[in-house]
């Protein structure tokens, strides 16, 4: 009787295996269509330059001027042309140091800075101080500054 009792549990288990194991398994075709969307991003992100120079120019002299950028965003950027503009602190230009007295050479780059990239090689220039006829001791321990733009 044992064995009878086995085997019906046996032949029943691999029964309902073969069926499905007792769950009713079952599904419809259809077709479908969907789509989905979003906007790109309105704006790309915008780069940090720099500019990098030795100190302690004098009249008639010129110093070469190394240019960086730093990508903090998400997106690859563009470096185009880089201009720059000088300015001179305001006590010494108070004093009559004159911005007009240097020159600072615009840089065309054309360099891609990858996203999240810091302080990448973009371009070298110049920063040149004039040597005029007039009296330049106001620019003496001028600090200069190079403002920088790119397109």
């Amino acid at each position: 009787m044992l064995k009878l009792r086995k085997k019906t549990v046996v032949l029943g288990t691999a029964a309902l295996v073969l069926v499905g194991g007792g769950s009713a398994l079952a599904y419809w075709t259809t077709t479908g269509s969907g789509s989905g969307s979003a906007a790109n991003a309105t704006a790309n992100g915008t780069l940090t330059l720099s500019a990098t120079f030795a100190p302690g120019l004098t009249p008639g002299a010129s110093e070469s001027v190394a240019y960086a950028a730093s990508n903090p965003g998400t997106s690859s950027l563009f470096v185009g042309t880089i201009t720059p503009t000088v300015s001179v602190d305001a006590a010494h230009a108070a004093a009559g140091c004159l911005a007009a007295d240097f020159t600072a050479t615009a840089v065309t780059s054309n360099t891609r800075v990858a996203a999240g990239a810091t302080d990448v090689a973009v371009g070298s220039g110049s920063l040149s101080f004039a040597d005029t006829a007039a009296n330049q001791d106001a620019c003496k321990g001028a600090t200069i500054t190079l403002n920088l733009v790119s397109d």
